[in-house]
């Protein structure tokens, strides 16, 4: 005697509406996710090569140079008067002469350096602006540099300062004819200091 199965309503050939429609949009949002996530990588990696693209990385260029420009009254590169921040932004991070800033904390932490900069240091910007500033120059030599900064905290900049740096794999040269200078942000409140020097002799 045969037995013959019967579909009921229900069972799992039966294919509910309402779970297709569950399942399609649990494959849309995990490949959204998916997509999104690769944009991320895709961004990161556009931002360790160009670090000078991001916004914080614009705005910082920017006091640079206007608080170069306030202090010393030359313009620190020669740039159109309209050129965009993006503009001036890639301008100051290509330029090869050696431009670094740190910040007001006590113990102050680099917070932009320029390719030249990155270079002669060794490191790459995320290493670079993690870093105390007075890492780069060997203990010995770190009073001179703080009476330094701490001159130019009170006088607006200073001008031809020398003196012996070292990068991250010990490599010392020594700087000539450096520039440091105060700046100011956009509320004209202090915001660190920069320096740059287009000399340096491996020592």
């Amino acid at each position: 005697m045969s037995h013959v199965s019967k579909d009921l309503p229900g069972s799992a050939q039966e294919q509910d509406p309402k779970q297709e429609q569950s399942a399609q949009e649990q494959s849309a949002q995990e490949q959204s996710a998916h997509e999104q996530g690769s944009a991320s990588r895709q961004n990161a990696c556009a931002a360790a090569a160009e670090p000078w693209r991001t916004p914080a990385a614009i705005a910082q260029a920017s006091r640079i140079l206007s608080s170069y420009r306030r202090w010393l009254g030359r313009d620190l590169l020669a740039l159109p008067p309209d050129a965009s921040p993006e503009t001036r932004a890639r301008a100051l991070f290509d330029a090869p002469i050696v431009v670094l800033s740190h910040g007001t904390q006590a113990d102050p932490v680099l917070n932009y350096g320029n390719r030249t900069a990155l270079t002669l240091w060794e490191m790459d910007w995320a290493a670079l602006t993690r870093m105390p500033s007075r890492l780069t120059a060997e203990p010995a030599l770190r009073e001179d540099r703080a009476k330094l900064l701490a001159d130019v905290l009170r006088q607006g900049y200073s001008e031809g300062y020398r003196g012996v740096r070292i990068s991250r794999t010990g490599n010392r040269f020594r700087i000539e004819q450096a520039t440091v200078w105060n700046l100011i942000d956009e509320q004209a409140a202090p915001c660190g200091q920069a320096a740059t020097f287009s000399s340096w002799v491996p020592l």
